[in-house]
């Protein structure tokens, strides 16, 4: 599980980078790339939260 909390700390690293670029510079290459990662992100919590269940039984 910790394997999994460190990955996703990195993707939200990417994501928030990202993110930014498009906020703030308004880099659309930078918003497709923040787009992409989110649903990796989401793939990864959606892991954590089944290996979190299993773990506290």
């Amino acid at each position: 599980m910790e394997k999994s909390v460190n990955v996703l700390e990195e993707k939200m690293q990417e994501f928030l980078k990202d993110a930014k670029d498009q906020a703030v510079k308004g880099n659309k290459a930078a918003g497709m790339r923040a787009r992409k990662t989110s649903l990796e992100i989401e793939k990864l919590l959606k892991q954590f939260r089944k290996d979190s269940i299993e773990a506290a039984k």
